[in-house]
């Protein structure tokens, strides 16, 4: 398919798909609806509408087509509600729902995708390298419209995108996304289909990005009933930690996951995707394939951008198919460094941690085929040393990190303040794209728990599943203190985990103290490095001590960038002093050939070999690097 040019008078968009619910006369006075459903594992579906004013549904039978496939078409509009029925006892929501008014166990909604009016249709996005992402969840900060009332504020802070944690369908009204059950329909907890639109052309036009991230790889526990309809979209025998295997290589499920990146991108006009443990897809060819797909299905003149969270660290897969992967290395490193916390995950990077990470800053990934301790000692990853830094999203905190430590402690809670602010620098202005999460600006400790809304046996197996999973930690070997870990289902959990509108969790000062830093972080960012960041690539790092470091990098228009990090708190010797333009640095402690305790200072200059630091420490010289001040 060829590249369609933007049409900056078109104020309506739709994408059409192949399956679900499409009117094909919105307008007329007896507008009709085809509703097409795949139901390989069953010989006779029926369409039950929802008529008004009546308790009894109008039933429309479905005629097989072929493949599977089910066709039906009905006297109906927008607003409709119906569903599929399988037989007398069992009728579902349709898996290519919209939306979902009453959640997922309730009839889908025939919508007229093409009744927004968007304003900002000029709107192309935003080079890959002018971005700096803020991760939120859309229902801790109160919807669609709680979102969208915050967006001047997040514009200001000199963010360019902000990701959404997973919108579709979920069981109940709070859930962290990553349970959803229907992929193409925003959760009706968090607004209408239209108000998700009017948030993203208001962020449109603050010259904001929007970012959804996708889940692809499996569906929650509960309101899933392919199983019922369609047994071979899941690969029999196989299973992965959410459940059975989606079968990738068929055909039908293929083309559900291909129709639903293209339709948020289209009729969403979402300026990019991040998809959430693309390892558990297992099936890099697709991933290929949707990454093709979507290049040459937007628009000509957008820029659309796709990300991948990816364990495996297939450095080829960053290459011409995906922008970059949220570089899982860089942070459990600098949480390392920062917090000595060698537990779990973080085992595999306590070893020699400033090198890791010196190598992460030159090269993008730790484990580039290197044995890893947390993998059986099998070797993970592949060389990622000819990628650009901008291939990786850096970042200290995010909803994994934060919420899947038993009580949601942020990482300001775990390690000092200066310490923090240094790290921070290098995630502000290192060449790596920085990713920010949910309220971190503030400096907030508030925590960010799991939390869901189940009921029943489903409830309880999440809520014991949960403290099972911190057994082997050893601040929960107790059960006593394992019982202290936040319900899921408790509607406090989820409360515990909003942001205050009026910030009252914290002393007014400090939070302007850490959302001043961070504004002159990203105001330095945006004026002085990202304008220069294509094309640029390492020049080597310098390790000074165990916890310090010097990484300077070639820009792409020849001046360099150096960053000098020390997470200790005694300082380090620094041979020479920075000599070109200092840019940034937390508390200016650097003195005559010392780099205070818990400092970082980033500098430009023009001639990289003549402000280069000379001294008898270990020296790491890859081909390309990656470093971050503020």
């Amino acid at each position: 398919m060829s590249e369609r040019p933007i049409d900056p008078h078109k104020h309506h968009y739709a994408h059409s798909l192949p399956f679900g619910a499409h009117l094909t006369g919105a307008t007329c006075e007896k507008p009709r609806t085809r509703f097409r459903f795949w139901a390989p594992s069953r010989d006779h579906v029926q369409v039950e509408i929802q008529r008004t004013g009546s308790d009894t549904p109008k039933l429309v039978d479905m005629q097989p087509v072929g493949d599977g496939w089910f066709e039906a078409e009905a006297d109906s509009g927008a607003g409709t509600l119906y569903r599929y029925r399988l037989d007398a006892d069992l009728t579902v929501p349709d898996p290519a729902s919209r939306f979902q008014p009453q959640d997922v166990h309730g009839p889908s909604e025939v919508i007229d995708a093409r009744a927004y009016h968007w304003t900002h249709t000029n709107w192309h996005g935003r080079p890959w390298e002018e971005t700096v992402l803020y991760e939120l969840h859309v229902g801790a900060m109160g919807g669609y419209a709680g979102v969208t009332a915050r967006l001047p504020e997040l514009a200001e802070l000199g963010v360019t995108a902000i990701e959404l944690m997973p919108l579709n369908d979920f069981s109940g009204t709070r859930n962290w996304g990553y349970d959803g059950v229907l992929p193409y329909a925003p959760d009706s907890s968090y607004g209408r289909p239209d108000e998700l639109k009017q948030l993203i052309d208001t962020a449109h036009g603050l010259g904001l990005m929007v970012f959804l991230d996708v889940v692809y790889n499996h569906f929650g526990p509960d309101g899933n009933f392919l199983s019922t309809y369609a047994k071979t979209f899941f690969r029999e025998g196989v299973n992965t930690p959410w459940g059975p295997a989606i079968d990738f290589e068929r055909p039908q499920v293929r083309d559900l996951f291909f129709d639903n990146a293209l339709y948020w991108l289209n009729e969403y006009r979402f300026d990019g995707l991040r998809l959430d443990a693309a390892h558990a897809i297992n099936d890099d060819e697709w991933l290929r394939e949707l990454a093709h797909r979507v290049r040459t299905s937007v628009e000509a003149g957008r820029h659309i951008h796709l990300v991948l969270e990816n364990e495996h660290n297939t450095a080829n897969l960053l290459e011409t198919y995906f922008d970059a992967q949220w570089n899982d290395d860089a942070h459990n490193t600098l949480h390392v460094l920062l917090t000595g916390e060698d537990e779990s995950y973080y085992g595999a990077y306590i070893d020699k941690p400033i090198e890791r990470l010196a190598r992460i800053l030159a090269e993008g990934f730790a484990y580039q085929g290197d044995p890893s301790p947390i993998h059986d000692g099998k070797p993970r990853g592949e060389s990622s040393a000819h990628l650009p830094p901008t291939s990786f999203v850096m970042f200290l905190q995010n909803h994994d990190q934060v919420g899947n430590r038993a009580m949601g402690d942020r990482l300001r809670s775990l390690t000092d303040d200066e310490a923090l602010y240094a790290a921070t620098t290098l995630l502000l202005l290192s060449p790596q794209i920085p990713l920010l999460f949910m309220e971190e600006q503030y400096g907030s400790e508030q925590p960010f728990l799991f939390f869901t809304d189940y009921h029943d046996q489903l409830a309880d197996a999440v809520r014991e599943g949960r403290r099972r999973e911190f057994a082997k930690f050893s601040a929960f070997t107790d059960e006593r203190r394992r019982a202290q870990i936040p319900d899921p289902n408790d509607v406090k959990t989820f409360e515990m985990s909003s942001p205050r509108v009026d910030g009252r969790q914290q002393d007014e000062l400090d939070r302007m103290d850490w959302l001043h830093f961070y504004r002159s972080g990203l105001a330095v960012r945006a004026q002085l490095i990202a304008p220069r960041l294509k094309g640029a690539k390492s020049c080597g790092v310098s390790v000074l001590g165990d916890k310090s470091l010097v990484a300077r990098w070639k820009l792409g228009d020849g001046e360099t960038l150096a960053i000098a990090l020390n997470l200790a708190e005694q300082p380090i010797a620094l041979p020479e002093q920075p000599q070109g333009k200092i840019i940034f640095e937390t508390p200016a402690r650097a003195r005559a050939g010392e780099l205070g305790g818990y400092t970082s200072i980033a500098w430009l200059t023009g001639d990289m070999n003549e402000y280069a630091i000379a001294h008898d420490a270990r020296r790491f010289e890859p081909s390309n690097a990656e470093g971050k001040r503020s």
